[in-house]
């Protein structure tokens, strides 16, 4: 096992495109890391540069107390899952995962025990003489993952393993891939476009943007304090509700914000960064809004334009006046009050709510 330390890394492929723009990471002995963000954010290069399959054009990386920015990707004690499974089709399962160690010159005895052993942690000793081709999909991932395993790695890299898995074969790699991290204690870095993967993975989330780091931290200090518009609209399914306003007054622990249609909502923030008159944008989540009566505080008027019901949960689409973007509600699944073209009053919290200031930072929440 190893840390993995990232000292103001660049990745630039010619003068004028630059992809990685100074990355400062460290990411401890054992821990689970999640690099996510939307594609060409630069997280998979990350990934490459960390592996040793791109190269670095500035800055550090360390691997534990070595330096790697120059050490052969066969020298850097990494084994890589990517998103392609890149078996060998002639090769039983047994044989695909032994393969390296062979190359290696490793002995017979210790690449059975190996192979065998891995084979026992991914619960797949029963499919060691089949070939690829018998295997469904989640089983080809258990191969390409125990062919890692074998290798004994300081640190594991995952390329978006599970995207071309269907849905409830990701849920059940989701659950392997956490067991087998508990199991193993290595540290593991994970890079993914989704964001159920990086909230249910992660010991801490990494979000990337343009090939820069937005934020770092575990994944409900992610959910709950977004440090910009970016993370906030980012995670979340349904995303954040966001709302363009105009600072109106700020008081001590709380500022009053007005919305288009003239309606004034109160949120509990430190606004005194900001001044009177900016132009802000208030966030709340869709499970943190309320039905309510037309004289309830932070109440504002709205029309229903979509239900729908999911089961343990329903979304209920709204439009507010003077807002062009459609705000989402989540109720509980008991919740048949509301209908298609239903006038409605919706609280937005003042505990629940944040506030950006007009360069989409987040306002302290107190």
């Amino acid at each position: 096992m190893a840390s993995v330390t990232l000292s103001r890394i660049k990745k630039n492929y010619t003068k004028d495109v630059c992809v990685i723009k100074g990355v400062d990471l460290e990411i401890k002995d054992g821990e689970f890391v999640v690099f996510v963000g939307p594609s060409g954010c630069g997280k998979s290069t990350l990934l490459r540069m960390i592996a040793g399959l791109e190269d670095i054009t500035e800055g550090e990386l360390k691997i534990g107390d070595v330096i790697a920015n120059d050490l052969h990707a066969s020298k850097r004690g990494i084994a890589m899952v990517f998103q392609s499974y890149a078996l060998y089709p002639h090769m039983s399962v047994y044989d695909n995962m032994a393969f390296a160690l062979k190359l290696a010159g490793t002995p017979k005895e210790e690449i059975d025990q190996r192979v065998k052993g891995a084979a026992e942690i991914l619960q797949m000793t029963h499919l060691l003489d089949r070939k690829p081709k018998a295997l469904s999909g989640g089983q080809r991932q258990r191969v390409a993952i125990g062919r890692s395993i074998v290798r004994n790695p300081k640190v594991f890299l995952f390329d978006e393993p599970l995207s071309n898995l269907d849905a409830s074969l990701r849920l059940q790699m989701r659950v392997e891939l956490s067991k087998l991290h508990q199991d193993l204690k290595t540290t593991m870095i994970y890079v993914t476009h989704d964001q159920v993967e990086a909230m249910t993975l992660a010991d801490r989330i990494v979000v990337f943007n343009a090939g820069v780091i937005q934020q770092v931290g575990s994944p409900l200090e992610m959910y709950e304090n977004p440090v910009n518009l970016f993370v906030a609209g980012f995670l979340g399914s349904p995303k954040m509700n966001l709302l363009d306003a105009d600072l109106v007054v700020i008081e001590n622990g709380s500022a009053h914000v007005r919305l288009p249609d003239g309606i004034q909502i109160r949120a509990a923030v430190d606004a005194s960064p900001c001044k009177v008159g900016d132009k802000v944008t208030i966030g709340i989540r869709p499970e943190h809004m309320q039905l309510a009566t037309a004289d309830a505080a932070n109440s504002v008027p709205a029309r229903v334009d979509l239900v729908e019901h999911l089961g343990d949960i329903v979304l209920a689409y709204i439009q507010v006046k003077g807002i062009s973007e459609i705000l989402c509600m989540k109720l509980p699944a008991e919740s048949d009050v509301i209908k298609f073209g239903d006038n409605i009053h919706v609280v937005f919290p003042e505990k629940n709510c944040l506030l950006f200031d007009a360069q989409g930072v987040a306002l302290k929440r107190v």
